[in-house]
């Protein structure tokens, strides 16, 4: 009777925990704002699933974190496009929405199985931390990779049209609209907004060049803004700039195909050799086997 009277009392502790926590987390849902995503980019359909977790996560916790943090955050963000799908404090609250769902599922998984280990899941609890840096790196990388392979055309496009008698502002529009699509078009695409919004061209540009981050985007303006600041003719400028990407473009093709036999080494060693040694050498040994057995 005793034990039964303690198992109803620790039940009821229990369950009244249970509900308070679920009181306390739905209050604390409830003083989340609603997320406005007018100027930023669709979320992918697995972020979407979510969101609302990611948004409390953010407005309860990570919107503390040192600003120091959250500003290298933040021009990492920009540097490789996402700072249009969300903002550092939401980037550091998907890190630590990985650090607790990946150890969760990891754990499920082994106890289904019998396999319960606790270093398995501060691994994968680590692991799902940084796993968005890391995805972030990729997708730097990437991008770095499209805006140099873009770049060129769109110089072309915006050399002719200037020479064609349009002004940098028209020419970019018309290399907008010829041009790949791509994130240096979505780059452009900011540009203009900014020009429509009444910032100084030279100033429009140096964003770009501030959220690119790159030397070739950097000479780019570099060269757009001393042409128009010494009256030099912007056609002649732009061209010398189109020719030079398009050879460093060249450069980096012939650099490509010259690693690729160097790259070829390790699986040739690894993989090929010895397969083939294999092949030769299974016809050498069967014939000293059926020597060896008459």
């Amino acid at each position: 009777m005793f034990d039964l009277l303690i198992a109803s009392l620790i039940g009821l502790m229990v369950g009244t925990a249970a509900m308070m926590a679920f009181v306390s987390v739905s209050r604390l849902r409830g003083e989340v704002p609603a997320d406005d995503r007018e100027y930023m980019d669709p979320l992918p359909p697995m972020l979407a699933m979510v969101w609302p977790l990611i948004s409390f996560i953010d407005y309860h916790l990570t919107c503390r974190f040192p600003p120091d943090w959250l500003e290298a955050t933040h021009k990492k963000l920009q540097e490789t496009g996402v700072g249009y799908l969300m903002s550092a404090e939401q980037f550091y609250a998907v890190r630590v929405f990985g650090a607790l769902f990946a150890p969760l599922v990891v754990g499920i998984l082994l106890s289904a199985i019998d396999a319960l280990d606790w270093t398995w899941l501060v691994f994968f609890a680590v692991g799902g931390f940084f796993f968005p840096l890391i995805w972030l790196r990729d997708v730097r990388a990437r991008r770095r990779k499209e805006v140099l392979k873009a770049l060129p055309v769109y110089l072309d496009f915006i050399t002719m049209a200037v020479e064609a008698g349009l002004n940098l502002n028209g020419a970019i529009n018309q290399a907008m609209d010829k041009g790949p699509p791509g994130p240096l078009r979505n780059e452009f695409y900011m540009v203009v907004r900014d020009l429509r919004a009444g910032v100084p061209r030279a100033d429009a540009l140096r964003r770009m060049e501030k959220r690119l981050d790159m030397e070739e985007v950097t000479s780019f303006v570099g060269s757009v803004i001393q042409a128009e600041k010494m009256g030099a003719r912007l056609g002649t400028a732009l061209r010398v700039q189109a020719q030079q990407r398009r050879t460093e473009r060249f450069q980096r093709a012939e650099k490509l195909a010259m690693e690729a036999p160097v790259k070829l080494i390790l699986p040739l060693i690894v993989f090929i050799f010895p397969v083939t040694f294999i092949v030769l050498a299974f016809p050498i040994v069967m014939k000293f086997m059926m020597e060896g057995m008459l």
